[in-house]
C-alpha cells in the first residue's frame, strides 16, 4: 500500500494549485481585473498573466501526471510496489512539485523545462520497469 502515498502526495499538490487558483480567479473579478464574463466560455479579454500562469498550471497537472496516476494503479495490481517502482513515484512527485513552485514562483522557463524533462524521465523509467514487470509476468 506505501505505492499509493505518493498519489496522496501528487493530489494534495493538484488540490493546492486548483485552490490557488480559484482564489486568484475570485479576487480577480472582485477587483475587476477580469470580466466575469470571461468565465462563461473562456473566450474575450482574457485572464491577467499571474492567473493565467496558475491556470495553464493547473491544466499542466492533468497532462503527463496522469500517466503517473495509471502507472501506480497498473504496478499494485501487477504486485510491482517494490521499493525501486516506490521511490521512483517519490522521486516523480519531489519532480512535480519542484516544478510546480518554479511554475508559480519565478517562472524560469530554462530550469521549468529541466525539472520537467527530469520528471519525464523518471516516469518513463518508471514505466519500463513495470513493462518488463509485466513481460516477465507472461
Amino acid at each position: 500500500m506505501h505505492i499509493f502515498y505518493p498519489v496522496v502526495a501528487m493530489v494534495a499538490l493538484t488540490a493546492v494549485a486548483i485552490f490557488r487558483l480559484g482564489y486568484l480567479r475570485f479576487n480577480g473579478v472582485r477587483n475587476r481585473q477580469v470580466d466575469p464574463r470571461f468565465y462563461r466560455t473562456y473566450q474575450g479579454e482574457g485572464e491577467p498573466e499571474a492567473i493565467a500562469v496558475v491556470s495553464r498550471h493547473v491544466v499542466n497537472l492533468f497532462e503527463t501526471p496522469v500517466l503517473f496516476y495509471v502507472g501506480v494503479i497498473v504496478a499494485y495490481l501487477s504486485g510491482q510496489t517494490g521499493v525501486l517502482i516506490t521511490a521512483l513515484a517519490w522521486i516523480y512527485v519531489a519532480a512535480r512539485a519542484t516544478h510546480s513552485f518554479i511554475h508559480l514562483t519565478r517562472n524560469t522557463v530554462l530550469w521549468r523545462f529541466r525539472v520537467f524533462i527530469f520528471s519525464w524521465i523518471v516516469l518513463l523509467s518508471m514505466w519500463i520497469l513495470i513493462a518488463i514487470g509485466l513481460l516477465r509476468a507472461t
